[in-house]
């Protein structure tokens, strides 16, 4: 007897259907094709033994299994339940046409119950996409899938459930989740608040100024003085995530198997920091089965690069691509993926090797030279990716032992929010541009010219600091979003001045 059962396979952050045949003939064998991987192999002994824990008798017949397209290769144990089904219904123990437009996956245990799977997220929008019935996954995976509206989504624990399910025996509920709802209620819930930062307006400001534009920022400064504490709490003033902007993130966690069990929909922005003895294939995606990397994971969200120098070149250099393009293409032999990587990075380092260069108080041991040599480890082409490079002090024990909260990041992100929604409107008519970071050359001279006093300044600036040429572009695109946060129309002199400031290595007098 020859039954169809409806699975799915991950290729990047997307699902496409798979079809497994299961035929069940005289004879005594067991043969899989349709490219499967070892993990699909070994399917055999956990569906078997599950099958008889379970209850079931194992079919002591030639049994043929055959996963269509066969040019896509299956990988991992989650075809075990669709497998087992369909020996079940092949043999007859589950009612003919029961299965017919469902999309099954999970991974079986032994004693047969149904173990988490990654992907369930994708393989539901590609369920509703299709028109399937419904899905069944592993309980588990039961709220991450039914964030998919218009589709039933059923939650199981064992196999024997399954059966009891598809024969009518039992009835289970789909499960609903109002998306909408639950989104709204967690959207502004964070671990930590810019409330508790103690001084470092200046920095606080810098901050700001990144998120409304969407900007690059590199902190220079002593050990001790804040950087990652301040990092930290970069998502509680970033806008909100979007719903398509949640739905797309949480995919990315799903297919990585990074969501926690029982999670829903990504309500905040990601904020992923990897040490920096990262591999690049560990930062950009890929392996021998594909995933998701750091600057995927991120996507949406804050990439933070602590001790920037400390990175291995070859790291560094690889996020030069994806940062200009957003998104990363990983191409093999056997495969080609593009992931998203619509990151903001945020980069921290020491100005010197024994971290007090410029310090108040401290004396740097470093000379001239090896300050220099410190900071050439980051490249030109990817030091010009990043917009703002603040200078950071420790702070004053007055301001550290003042009992004043300072500003709340739910004060911020309102600033933030409204310079954002102004740049929507502007970059409305624009393909794939958002925010001021992506304005290329000619939305430059359309969006982000000063006024004559404005121009004269940045002259003066460009030629007495002794900037560099590429600092011109990026001082035009935070000038474009300090006057976003005024409420701006036109980039006017003090717009410049300020963004001047936030280009501390393009001055060459910084390591004298």
């Amino acid at each position: 007897m020859l039954i169809k059962i409806f699975g799915a396979a991950v290729q990047g952050i997307d699902a496409i259907l798979v079809t497994v045949e299961i035929a069940v003939d005289r004879g005594i064998s067991y043969t899989i094709v349709g490219l499967p991987d070892t993990a699909v192999k070994e399917s055999h002994e956990r569906v078997m033994t599950a099958l008889q824990n379970s209850g079931f008798d194992v079919p002591r017949r030639r049994v043929v299994i055959n996963m269509s397209p066969a040019d896509v290769k299956k990988e991992g144990a989650a075809y075990d339940l669709p497998i087992a089904v369909g020996m079940l219904a092949a043999t007859e123990k589950i009612t003919e046409g029961a299965t017919d437009r469902f999309v099954i996956m999970g991974e079986l245990s032994l004693d047969g119950s149904v173990l988490p799977i990654r992907g369930a997220l994708p393989m539901a929008i590609m369920a509703r996409e299709l028109g399937m019935k419904g899905i069944i996954v592993p309980k588990a995976n039961v709220t991450e899938a039914a964030v998919v509206n218009n589709l039933d989504v059923f939650g199981v624990n064992s196999l024997a459930e399954v059966a009891d399910f598809l024969n009518g025996k039992i009835t289970i509920e789909p499960t609903r989740i109002n998306t909408r709802e639950e989104f709204a209620r967690a959207e502004n819930a964070f671990d930590f608040d810019f409330s508790e930062v103690k001084g470092q307006e200046n920095v606080k400001r810098a901050f700001e100024v990144a998120c409304a534009g969407g900007h690059n920022i590199l902190l220079v400064g002593p050990p001790g003085s804040g950087k990652s504490m301040m990092a930290k709490r970069l998502p509680s003033i970033l806008p909100p995530l979007t719903l398509a902007e949640a739905l797309e993130t949480t995919k990315i966690h799903s297919v990585a198997g990074r969501l926690r069990q029982g999670s829903m929909l990504m309500t905040q922005r990601p904020f992923r920091a990897p040490h920096h003895t990262i591999s690049p294939v560990a930062l950009v995606g890929g392996g021998a089965n594909p995933m998701p990397g750091e600057i995927s994971l991120a996507h949406n969200g804050v990439l933070f690069l602590d001790e920037f120098p400390e990175f291995p070149r070859s790291v560094l250099e690889v996020l030069r691509q994806p940062l200009e393009d957003r998104h990363i293409t990983v191409s093999r032999a056997k495969y080609t993926i593009d992931y998203p990587a619509s990151v903001m990075v945020v980069a921290s380092m020491n100005p010197c090797p024994c971290g007090y260069h410029n310090h108040p108080t401290k004396e740097c041991t470093c000379s001239p030279f090896q300050v220099q040599r410190y900071l050439s480890k980051i490249s030109g082409p990817l030091l010009d990716r990043i917009d703002l490079q603040v200078e950071i002090l420790p702070v004053a024990f007055d301001e550290i032992s003042s009992r004043t909260a300072g500003e709340s990041s739910a004060a911020i992100r309102q600033r933030v929010v409204a310079a954002r929604n102004i740049q929507l409107q502007r970059f409305a008519d624009e393909k794939s541009v958002y925010c001021n970071a992506q304005m290329n050359s000619r939305l430059l001279n359309r969006y982000a010219l000063p006024d004559r006093y404005g121009l004269a300044r940045l002259r003066d600036a460009i030629e007495r600091l002794n900037m560099s040429a590429r600092a011109y572009d990026r001082i035009l695109r935070v000038a474009r979003t300090i006057a976003d946060l005024d409420q701006s129309e036109n980039i006017l002199q003090h717009h410049i001045a300020e963004a001047i400031s936030y280009r501390n290595l393009d001055r060459s007098n910084w390591i004298e």
